[in-house]
């Protein structure tokens, strides 16, 4: 399935124990920071989305519900990738049990809601139907002011423009550089230059576009995130998300070990270094414990501009590295209010 492993952070339930983080930053900044500074304020960017509950001793979130992911296939994937098997989809609230997208907002907006990320399944050519539904995304945003993002998952002409004429907030790609990822772990017959397309033809129609690149995608090796960069690079995106490879409970990648993490922080520095002027934010989906720490630190000293759901101690850190953070509820894909 093509939905992105950044959704694979949501759930439910109380947030796990705390881990200590060190807040003492490196006495010498990389490269990539310093680059970071040339191009941006002195702000970082904490998320906390109504995709799980969370909670930390510097950024706790006020409303669950303000930001909630909506499948507009219910749990049915055609693809059934290799890290997800849909299971991505569970835990998102079907659109399959509402008349329409409209009133299902409608009634979500009533319970607090302020923004939905639209996704789901995907067809067997790779594309999440998501055209049919366009009247009534613009009806939400007309009618009921809220922010929508949609995953799109490959797009067509028909599908870019409909989505253009919907006004919606954001299109959310995952792009991936190796032919042999798409097949074997999306097991869709597609190629990069699909891809690539889709990519230009959601910058054409001057979408908000926000690629997303999953590191260590390829069965936890590094297969083609540098030439997926070198694609997003080429196109005027609106933010870049990294996110990791979260081994998920119930796939045939349940037990694989997450991509190696001096590979991972060098690749966050070789996208800083590539999109200098872009925001590029760490997203929803890493492995836990102390690798998140880790990986969030690496986030920081390496000039990302923002991090979703960061671990205990890791806003201290970024104030400690001279950062000023600021918190919202949203989705780290956007970047309302920034």
């Amino acid at each position: 399935m093509s939905t992105p492993l950044a959704v694979f952070a949501a759930g439910t339930g109380a947030p796990p124990a705390p881990l200590a983080a060190p807040v003492a930053p490196p006495t010498e900044r990389s490269d990539a920071f310093l680059l970071r500074q040339q191009h941006f304020p002195d702000d970082v960017n904490f998320h906390a989305p109504g995709l799980k509950r969370y909670r930390t001793n510097a950024f706790e979130q006020t409303n669950p519900r303000a930001w909630l992911p909506i499948s507009v296939t219910g749990d049915a994937c055609a693809l059934q990738c290799e890290h997800c098997v849909a299971k991505v989809l569970n835990p998102m609230i079907s659109l399959q049990a509402a008349k329409n997208l409209y009133e299902l907002c409608t009634e979500l907006q009533q319970t607090g809601t302020k923004g939905v990320l639209v996704s789901g399944g995907s067809m067997k050519n790779g594309q999440v139907p998501l055209l049919k539904h366009v009247e009534h995304m613009k009806r939400v945003k007309d009618e009921l002011g809220m922010k929508i993002i949609c995953h799109t998952g490959l797009v067509s002409e028909e599908t870019a423009a409909g989505l253009a004429w919907a006004g919606i907030d954001g299109a959310m790609i995952d792009i991936m550089g190796a032919d042999e990822t798409i097949s074997k772990v999306y097991h869709l017959e597609a190629t990069v230059e699909d891809f690539e397309e889709s990519l230009e033809r959601l910058t054409r129609h001057e979408l908000m576009t926000l690629p997303h690149i999953v590191v260590g995608l390829h069965f936890g090796r590094f297969l083609g995130e540098q030439r997926a960069l070198e694609i997003i690079a080429r196109y005027p995106v609106s933010a870049l998300i990294l996110v990791v490879l979260m081994p998920v409970f119930g796939t045939p990648m349940a037990n694989l070990t997450p991509p190696p993490l001096d590979e991972t922080t060098a690749f966050f520095r070789a996208a800083r270094m590539a999109m200098p002027t872009t925001r590029v934010m760490l997203g929803c989906a890493r492995p836990g414990g102390d690798m998140k720490i880790q990986l969030d630190r690496a986030a920081i000293d390496m000039g990302l501009n923002g991090i979703a759901f960061p671990a205990e101690g890791i806003v201290e850190y970024a104030t400690a590295s001279g950062l000023d953070p600021k918190f919202y509820e949203y989705c780290c894909s956007l970047t309302w209010g920034v």
